[in-house]
């Protein structure tokens, strides 16, 4: 057999259903073999979309997804996309093709260290070398990449070793393996913080957001009469309709739901990492208590310290501390106020109409029509935190965003994987004018996957957020308008439908039209961001609004 041909087998064996890629010389034995296999070659008109695509899948299924470039340029084009994995963690294994070790003719073209380069942005990467280690390479890889915090990993296959004769050989078999339960008395420990505290709140992160963990957390915020709040990748794990939910966490700076940690006297993470959401913004005096509990231990960081760690299967972890914690409870008005209040401040009262529509409107729009589990995926802009903050969740990972790589360029690409995962459900995916335009030919590759995809486009003709970060510091206006193509005839251009939301329509109708229409549709609407000053401000529930004072 062709070592090419084992290391597809080996892929077969993985399970996986996707290869997101750009063909190269360097790649060629693998494409061949990719042909004669069940796994779709998914060809993406950027190496950048292919990681991002391939990222997105493994943080939708929990299994690596895959990317595939060629050396040189494509290599160093998925970087970006592994980075945003890495940091996000997110399983994913990069392929990338090399020139000959043994008969390289081409001398130094296109040639750089792939192996090297990639090292600081991945958990483990390597240079096949001898095909002989083609099934433990692989195994290894996919077990690195899905292990606790999952993250990224690579593999450097070069044409000569790709292209050998070998004796047929088997793949490694894939094992599925339990997570590890936490300590017992690290449990014990844990229930005796809790019991002994007057007010604990729970913040939840990217790391719990998965299914099981939903039903445990939900469990126990009902049981103890807890509250718990979301940072921006973690919305959705706790509806945001539940009684005990304390919503997102927006923006980096002290906002509504801050109150509740400010109130707190022990704060108690789950899934926690300090790269996606600033502890410093929460516990500024670095004088919070915190109890940890994820997978992994914490980070060290000045201001997130904890006083205790409890390390294992987060959902088991729950169920446990709640087995521990039979009858205690921490009814406090105060929170229930405070939660009314939030509620009422980012949910439900109704944005006034404009045109073009400020942010919030444009949440709101989007939420009436979208269901309960349909997704939504957010590229990087300033509309990003408005999402995040007002833009209620019901269920977990149905809020595509990154704020650990918080790349721009996203967007796109994380909705299609979401389409191809979730084919039953509506997906939406939301870009500002500048990110758009980093992948948006890759929306030629969602019409030939003939997904149903719809794409809202707010144009502002300018990179947004960092305008409102360069008046926020005083500095003029300068360096951050461009022009745009008309949006509508460029997505038709495509083989896509292009809508345009004007004063003569409501954005929820367009959006909702576009949903009817199928396939590939983009939106072109244009926003007012004259809101964004309101970010600035300081966002703090009022101690009369707390002790039921406040009307």
């Amino acid at each position: 057999m062709k070592a090419s041909d084992l290391f597809v087998r080996c892929l077969e064996e993985e399970g996986v259903e996707y290869v997101f890629g750009v063909p190269g010389e360097e790649n060629l034995d693998l494409i061949e073999s990719l042909r004669g296999s069940r796994i779709q070659l998914v060809v993406t008109r950027h190496e950048q979309h292919a990681a991002f695509m391939a990222a997105t899948y493994g943080r939708l299924t929990g299994r690596a997804g895959v990317c595939l470039s060629t050396l040189g340029p494509g290599a160093t084009n998925l970087l970006t996309g592994i980075a945003y994995a890495q940091l996000g963690g997110m399983p994913l294994l990069a392929i990338t093709g090399q020139k000959a070790i043994r008969d390289n003719r081409q001398g130094k073209f296109q040639l750089i260290d792939v192996v090297d380069t990639f090292r600081p942005v991945t958990k483990w990467n390597s240079s096949l070398t001898d095909s002989g280690v083609i099934p433990r390479s692989i195994r290894h890889a996919f077990k690195v990449a899905e292990a606790e915090r999952p993250g990224a990993v690579h593999l450097e296959l070069p044409e000569d070793i790709a292209s050998e004769a070998i004796e047929p050989a088997r793949p490694q078999k894939r094992v599925t393996l339990r997570r590890p339960n936490a300590d017992e008395q690290a449990l014990d420990v844990a229930a005796r913080m809790i019991r002994d505290a007057e007010q604990p709140v729970i913040i939840y992160s990217a790391g719990a957001n998965r299914k099981r963990i939903t039903e445990q957390l939900t469990r126990l915020c009902e049981e103890l009469a807890l509250y718990a709040i979301g940072t921006q990748m973690g919305k959705g794990v706790v509806p945001d309709d539940h009684p005990q939910s304390l919503f997102g966490m927006g923006i980096h700076k002290h906002d509504y739901v801050h109150t509740a940690i400010d109130e707190a006297d022990l704060v108690i993470t789950l899934g926690y990492d300090v790269v996606e959401y600033p502890p410093s913004v929460w516990n500024e005096g670095k004088d919070k208590t915190i109890l940890h509990i994820d997978f992994v231990p914490a980070d060290p960081d000045e201001y997130y310290s904890p006083a205790h760690e409890v390390i294992g299967d987060i959902s088991n972890t729950l169920k446990a501390l709640g087995q521990r914690l039979d009858g205690v409870r921490f009814d406090n008005p105060r929170m229930t106020r405070l939660h009314d209040y939030v509620a009422e401040q980012l949910h439900v009262s109704a944005s006034e109409y404009s045109y073009p529509p400020r942010p919030q409107r444009v949440v709101q729009q989007v939420r009436s029509v979208m269901g309960r589990h349909d997704i939504i995926s957010l590229d990087n802009g300033i509309y990003k935190i408005w999402f995040a903050r007002m833009y209620p969740a019901y269920s977990n990972n149905t809020v595509l965003l990154d704020n650990a790589l918080a790349s721009m360029g996203a967007g796109l690409a994380a909705a299609m994987s979401a389409k191809m995962v979730h084919p039953d459900r509506r997906v939406m995916a939301i870009c500002g004018d500048g990110g758009f335009m980093m992948n948006s030919q890759d929306m030629e590759t969602a019409v030939r996957l003939g997904l149903d995809l719809v794409v809202l486009l707010l144009r502002d003709n300018g990179f947004g957020f960092i305008r409102w970060k360069q008046a926020g510091d005083g500095f003029a206006d300068f360096g951050m308008t461009f022009g745009n193509p008309d949006f509508v005839d460029y997505a038709r251009a495509y083989g896509a439908t292009g809508l345009r939301h004007s004063e003569d329509n409501t954005l929820s109708d367009v959006l909702e039209h576009a949903f009817e229409i199928g396939g590939v549709v983009l939106v072109d609407c244009p926003i007012d961001y004259q809101a964004n000053a309101a970010l600035n401000d300081i966002h703090a529930v009022p101690d009369a609004i707390l002790d039921g004072e406040g009307g």
